[in-house]
């Protein structure tokens, strides 16, 4: 799988994460039912390795069902054996290459972003984005023409916007879009919210 192609026309990442399993998958079947097609559950959701394994039984083998919070090799092995197509980090990691999945490596300052390459990473998720905003993710489009940016932090549906405006690859969006579904709550309001993240990643303006 080309995750930096498929994320290019995507333009949107949803990140899942809760406390209830059951809640957690029918958020990521929601979104994909919605049209999300790329999805990442955080290992920090409770049985995060069962939700993942059965999504992929649920959603097939080519969809983009990735784990999130990837912080070592470990995790990596557990993530892919439960069925994850690729893998993102919050940070820095060694050790991703022998899995054979695309990485999206957390790194937020120049000097990181470089050492994320030379890890491999196939994109950069650049976390966390709230803390320099669109501003900062044009500033490093000078220096890193050709690096693809996934902005991932605080990420609503304005800063999504500006993000894409200013080069972003896609957008990773956690609470703004899943808010509390995957901790039960009403998947209703998680329709809505994707319809309307779905117009942003379209460049549609409000």
């Amino acid at each position: 799988m080309n995750l930096v192609e498929s994320l290019r026309t995507q333009r949107l990442l949803a990140i899942v994460r809760g406390k209830d399993p059951a809640a957690a998958l029918s958020t990521v079947r929601t979104l994909a039912e919605e049209g999300i097609a790329a999805v990442e559950v955080s290992l920090t959701t409770t049985d995060a390795l069962a939700v993942i394994r059965q999504a992929r039984a649920e959603l097939g083998p080519d969809a983009l069902l990735g784990a999130g919070t990837v912080r070592s090799a470990e995790d990596a092995a557990r993530a892919v054996d439960a069925g994850a197509s690729f893998l993102v980090t919050p940070a820095l990691v060694d050790g991703l290459e022998p899995y054979g999945v695309p990485v999206l490596m957390g790194a937020l300052t120049p000097s990181e972003i470089e050492s994320a390459l030379a890890r491999g990473a196939d994109a950069i998720k650049l976390f966390p984005g709230s803390l320099g905003g669109p501003g900062y993710l044009k500033a490093l489009r000078d220096p890193f023409p050709e690096v693809p940016f996934v902005p991932v932090g605080g990420v609503d549906a304005q800063a999504a916007r500006d993000y894409l405006d200013r080069g972003a690859l896609a957008v990773g969006v956690g609470s703004p879009l899943v808010g509390n579904a995957a901790d039960g709550g009403d998947l209703d309001q998680l329709r809505a919210r994707a319809a309307e993240f779905r117009k942003v990643a379209a460049g549609e303006r409000p």
